[in-house]
């Protein structure tokens, strides 16, 4: 009685399992996976530039104010 009530219980939650469960999470696995190849949208390739142009210009102020603390205060990074 009980072996038969388990199996029963087993066989029901599996078969909710494949009805419900299996085919939502393939969908959105598939999903997912054809949004990584497509590569980056224009709206992102734009922001990516736009930070790497950001990132250009705040590395040449980095150099700049060092040269000038160099200039100033010649032992500035023995101090930090």
């Amino acid at each position: 009685m009980i072996v038969g009530s388990f199996f029963t219980l087993t066989g029901v939650t599996l078969v909710v399992f494949m009805i419900f469960v299996a085919p939502i999470w393939l969908i959105l696995h598939y999903r997912s996976k054809k949004q990584v190849s497509q590569g980056l949208s224009e709206t992102e390739l734009r922001s990516l530039q736009n930070l790497a142009e950001k990132a250009e210009l705040m590395a040449d102020r980095i150099q700049t104010l060092e040269s000038i603390l160099d200039a100033e205060a010649p032992n500035w990074r023995n101090r930090a």
